[in-house]
């Protein structure tokens, strides 16, 4: 699922941490999250959102494709050529330890579980149109190949045994049989993703991570150095569940800052103004405590929390369950494959940091959709060419060829309901799901139309998404609450908030 973005991370924010030693880091950590996108690159709002559209299905559908290797080979050629490679949303920055300390911009995906980045000499694959990477130049007094006997090696391979992977490291019969072949080091290992992938090795390294004062140095910190890579020219932070993801090195290093994290994307609607501001990413953050104290100045409020689903066949993916969905007053019950995962890692919700708009089976989509046009379509033109247009659908005209007033305050409200014991629900601000902008017309009569469109995209029919979740609730429409993932209590929580001042109360 992973999936790159477009940014470059700036310098990290905050807290006094401990000494370079690094002990036990007991305050949360505050990082930025930068925006890769800018309407600057695309010449018109309906070419942008067509790019955003087609880049979340790409990241989506890759998880069922059910097809021969030679239909699978021809897919992967045409998804790279994609404007923006799938899931290049948010990237975050550390920097690499070596005497020449080398900044390192990472997109940051909550559907993956592997640090890793392009090393020195690195060759990309069809990737042209994509944004150029800075590769890192690995300094052998610095940076160590991981051993061939090391549970890392292991994980980056799939769970291949220690011996297995010392035979391919062509470690000698004898030290596999007495297990002393630590100074053998780790093969390298293939890793793909929805839309690309590469070769890499493992090597160990200090990382910093910048903050106030001092940087948190994290030691012997793993990654993966790739040289080749198909489509793919930016690395990767894994936020997954899983052995090398980020959060996992961090609660060994620290359990506190590991075990729970959480992000608060600001809302910006592609404006760049917006867009450039930084999203806070926060590392082991107690919650609850914090509660009492923001909820007093804004309006925000309290978590409101679902479990963790396991799912065996994707075991890095946060899914969760979800109930149904409301529009307005009207409550449209989810299939029951969207509320639990089988055997066989079928079903259920993804929580993705990386796809920007949420994807639904078609018959819980169609089911949205009838309800807007019983209630804008009445009202409003439906806009069949800017559906064409932009890949989002239903789209209406709000302005004077309305068959009523241009007024569009009647668009009805949309609701997650989330598994829970409790009153597990998320309602979505007006900006989360539809989205209005000027349409500047065909270029040939000039005329400019308002218009509105449904931000929820349809990922296909329920028998056809086997093999993997039945939807993924994109980042934008998590945009304006904190997302916590508390991996101590298995569980993803949303709270409504004003991300960008959160800086301050965190502060």
């Amino acid at each position: 699922m992973a999936s790159p973005l477009l940014f470059f991370l700036l310098p990290l924010l905050q807290l006094v941490a401990a000494a370079a030693s690094s002990v036990c880091v007991s305050q949360p950590i505050l990082l930025q999250l930068t925006h890769s996108l800018s309407k600057a690159q695309f010449n018109s709002t309906p070419h942008l959102l067509r790019a955003i559209s087609a880049r979340s299905a790409a990241r989506f559908r890759h998880h069922h494709r059910h097809l021969s290797a030679a239909t699978t080979h021809h897919h992967h050629h045409r998804q790279v050529s994609l404007p923006l490679a799938p899931g290049s949303d948010y990237t975050l920055s550390f920097t690499l330890e070596s005497d020449q300390p080398q900044p390192v911009s990472l997109y940051m995906d909550t559907g993956s579980d592997l640090v890793w980045f392009p090393c020195s000499p690195f060759k990309c694959i069809l990737c042209e149109g994509k944004p150029t990477p800075n590769p890192a130049l690995l300094n052998t007094s610095s940076a160590s190949p991981v051993s061939c006997q090391s549970a890392s090696c292991s994980a980056a391979h799939s769970a291949r045994s220690s011996s297995d992977l010392c035979a391919i490291a062509r470690c000698p019969l004898e030290s596999i049989e007495t297990s002393e072949c630590a100074s053998f080091s780790c093969p390298p290992f293939y890793y793909a993703y929805a839309d690309g992938s590469f070769i890499a090795r493992l090597y160990r390294n200090s990382i910093s991570i910048p903050m106030s004062s001092p940087s948190l140095v994290l030691h012997n910190f793993t990654f993966g150095c790739a040289h080749s890579a198909l489509g793919e020219p930016v690395g990767v932070a894994g936020f997954g569940r899983g052995l090398l993801s980020l959060p996992a090195q961090l609660s060994r290093h620290s359990p506190q800052l590991g075990s729970r994290f959480s992000y608060c994307l600001v809302s910006h609607s592609f404006e760049s103004d917006r867009v450039r501001q930084p999203s806070p990413l926060i590392l082991g953050r107690n919650t609850e405590s914090k509660q009492k104290k923001s909820s007093v100045n804004q309006k925000e409020g309290e978590f409101v929390y679902t479990q963790m689903l396991n799912n065996p066949k994707h075991p890095y993916f946060y899914c969760v369950g979800l109930e149904g969905i409301s529009v307005g007053r009207k409550y449209i019950p989810a299939p029951s494959s969207l509320k639990k995962v089988d055997r066989k890692g079928n079903g259920g919700m993804v929580v993705d940091s990386g796809t920007t708009f949420t994807m639904l089976p078609s018959s819980l989509y169609n089911s949205m959709v009838a309800e807007y046009e019983q209630r804008l379509g009445r009202v409003h033109e439906r806009a069949r060419g800017i559906e064409e247009k932009t890949g989002l659908s239903p789209c209406y005209y709000f302005d004077d060829r309305s068959k009523v007033g241009g007024s569009n305050t009647n668009v009805p409200t949309v609701s997650l309901h989330f598994a829970g014991t409790n009153e597990s629900t998320m309602v979505l601000p007006r900006e989360n799901y539809f989205y209005d902008f000027v349409d500047g017309g065909d270029g040939l009569s000039g005329r400019k139309r308002k218009v509105g469109c449904l931000m929820l995209m349809n990922g296909g029919d329920e028998a056809e998404l086997g093999g993997g979740p039945t939807a993924t609730l994109g980042n934008y429409q998590q945009q304006g609450f904190e997302v916590v993932y508390d991996l101590e209590e298995g569980k993803v929580g949303f709270a409504r908030r004003h991300c960008a001042s959160l800086w301050d109360s965190l502060n």
